[in-house]
């Protein structure tokens, strides 16, 4: 079960870093991008990553959980 645990960890922790990857690309398109429409259509490529991200993350702290609980 150590193993759900620290695979767990792993995979949240993969998410957490897409997370911070997609922020930054919003953050620098708000900064670089003065039109609106180029502004929506970077922020619709950066949707992916983040849905993914958050999706990796859940699963991880999922499986972290699990695993805890059923440790004995």
């Amino acid at each position: 079960m150590i193993i759900l645990i620290w695979g767990g960890t792993v995979v949240s922790i993969v998410g957490l870093i897409g997370l911070f990857v997609s922020m930054y690309k919003v953050a620098s398109a708000k900064k670089n991008i003065t039109s609106d429409e180029d502004l929506r259509v970077s922020i619709q490529a950066a949707m992916p990553l983040n849905l993914a991200s958050l999706f990796l993350s859940v699963i991880g702290l999922i499986a972290v959980t699990i695993g805890v609980l059923i440790t004995p």
